[in-house]
């Protein structure tokens, strides 16, 4: 593995200049804190042509984005959201991955009232036959949110709509339950469409636990009209790990549409 760590890029705008490396090139975009102090940001990620960036689970290798602002800055990450992934396998790797421009929107806060100042470190995994580790920093000083900034908010707009969707009736979890030897996920899902089983592909599911363990492997998928069940095989997990009261993430991909939500299990 080789590191590339691009220098400071200071810029007095809602967008930085790209950071480059052999892979591909980010930059980070935000707007003005609205009055409750929000931030509306992202960061642009484009992998060159062959290559690979990594999703907030990444298989079993690779680098999930990391973003870390600096206390002095005042601003604080409340979250990161992502995109819809795709499956990539390689013998017997299999990657979560984007194999295209990916934008990650970004939840802030401000602390202040006054001017903002964001200074910000992303690193993330970029691979093709080696893998790098991508590292760049950026600053970024937030001009009055009055302005109007119509290509960060376009940016933003797009990385919004290309995120999953929550759950609606007629594409969700309806019934899920873990296994008393907690090696199978059994779930039953609404997709959309319904019509006949008959032809239509599996969808792709994607169970997140805890950090760092994604199963995505089903058994005995069934459609019947808009209903289908699956087991999904739950491999090792942390020694000791307690699942009562935990939450883990589903994201279920069904043709052009995703949908993700969270299962709680008591």
């Amino acid at each position: 593995m080789a590191a590339a760590l691009v220098p400071f890029s200071t810029i007095h705008a809602e967008m930085s200049a790209w950071a480059e490396n052999d892979g591909g090139r980010m930059r980070l975009v935000a707007l003005a804190p609205d009055a409750a102090g929000k931030i509306r940001a992202a960061l642009q990620i484009e992998p060159k042509p062959g290559w690979i960036t990594y999703w907030k689970e990444p298989g079993n290798s690779g680098i999930p984005p990391q973003i870390t602002i600096t206390p002095e800055s005042g601003v604080s990450l409340d979250a990161i959201a992502y995109p819809v992934p795709k499956h990539f396998f390689k013998g017997g790797i299999e990657d979560i991955a984007y194999d295209a421009p990916v934008t990650l929107p970004l939840s802030l806060t401000a602390a202040g009232k006054g001017p903002v100042a964001i200074d910000a470190s992303a690193f993330i995994g970029i691979c093709k036959d080696i893998c790098i580790p991508f590292q760049a920093n950026f600053q970024l000083k937030l001009g009055p949110a009055m302005q109007s900034h119509p290509e960060e908010e376009a940016i933003l707009q797009a990385a919004d709509a290309s995120l999953p969707k929550p759950p609606s009736v007629d594409f969700g979890v309806t019934a899920h339950a873990m296994s008393p030897d907690r090696k199978t996920l059994q779930l039953t899902l609404a997709l959309p469409g319904g019509g006949p089983g008959e032809g239509r592909a599996a969808p792709d599911i994607i169970v997140t636990g805890p950090s760092g363990y994604a199963f995505t492997k089903q058994i005995g998928g069934k459609r019947d009209g808009a209903a289908f069940k699956a087991d999904v095989p739950i491999g090792k997990l942390p020694k000791d790990y307690d699942i009562s009261g935990k939450q883990w993430n589903v994201l279920v991909i069904d043709g052009e549409k995703a949908m993700e939500t969270t299962l709680a299990f008591e």
